[in-house]
């Protein structure tokens, strides 16, 4: 079993990179990628586990990028995976994206004061320390202080897009992303293509246009699609050019319980065969 796409506590993930490489072991997933959003904090933790482990740690990350200038209604996010070193580029991205996250959340707190709610930025830092702090950390803040029952019910009720503490994000530029990640000796692999909310019938152009501006892998099989809209990326992937990485995008249970380590789309353990295709590309 393999999995390439996986969350640590470095960004929204329930588990340290220690403890993802532990899981990994305990279900013989012999090759994993760490891909925190926005940021590579864990991927230092995780390589010392893994080669305690005997795992091989494909290093990661997941950026956001800027929707509206992509033409896409849904999220864009490019998995940067087999990143070799970490260049000034990435850097200044990342620094970018952290620097965004920061002014959303500063605008997400006031809008939750002004409803009356006692919450501040301080408390979130202490809370979640050495960690970019996103939506899942207000919704788990929010469970906490007894305002909502369940981390879901704070999307539902406040956090998610269209509900009245949503603050847009700002994401990179898709053309500095890619060269950034393959700056880093990383390949730019476009995750979970569904969630650009594109129809099928604007999906082939636009994979198009993605493969010909250097994204080089499509996350044909993710645990949010549906089993044959998977093998229909698939093959529309293949006949592009691209390689096809499967995740399971894992949180962890208490984030988000329908997601299982080495495990995607219909619930279906990530074959070896996934990894023997590329492994010469992300090593």
């Amino acid at each position: 079993m393999i999995d390439l796409h996986v969350h640590t506590t470095a960004s929204d993930g329930q588990y340290t990179p220690t403890d993802i490489i532990g899981m990994a072991a305990e279900k013989n997933i012999k090759i994993i990628a760490i891909t925190d959003h926005d940021t590579v904090a864990g991927l230092e933790e995780g390589k010392k586990a893994a080669e305690k482990a005997g795992i091989t740690l494909v290093q990661g990350i997941e950026l956001n990028i800027n929707n509206s200038a992509v033409n896409v209604n849904g999220e864009f996010h490019l998995l940067g995976l087999g990143l070799k070193n970490i260049s000034s580029s990435l850097t200044k991205i990342i620094e970018d994206l952290i620097n965004n996250r920061n002014f959303r959340n500063q605008e997400i707190i006031k809008k939750i004061q002004a409803d009356g709610f006692d919450l501040t930025l301080e408390e979130m830092l202490e809370d979640f320390p050495n960690t970019v702090i996103g939506r899942p950390h207000f919704a788990a803040e929010l469970v906490k202080k007894k305002i909502v029952k369940t981390r879901q019910l704070a999307f539902d009720k406040y956090l998610a897009k269209g509900r009245p503490w949503y603050v847009n994000r700002v994401g990179a530029n898709l053309d500095e992303a890619i060269t950034a990640i393959k700056d880093s000796g990383g390949s730019p692999v476009l995750a979970h293509p569904m969630s650009l909310y594109l129809s099928w019938g604007k999906l082939p152009d636009a994979l198009q246009n993605y493969y010909e501006r250097g994204i080089e892998g499509l996350e044909a099989f993710h645990p949010g699609a549906r089993v044959t809209e998977c093998l229909r990326l698939e093959e529309l992937g293949r006949k592009i050019g691209y390689f096809i990485t499967a995740g399971s995008d894992f949180h962890g249970e208490k984030i988000r319980s329908d997601r299982k380590l080495g495990y995607t789309c219909g619930g279906k353990k990530i074959e070896d065969k996934y990894w023997e295709d590329i492994k010469e590309i992300l090593l």
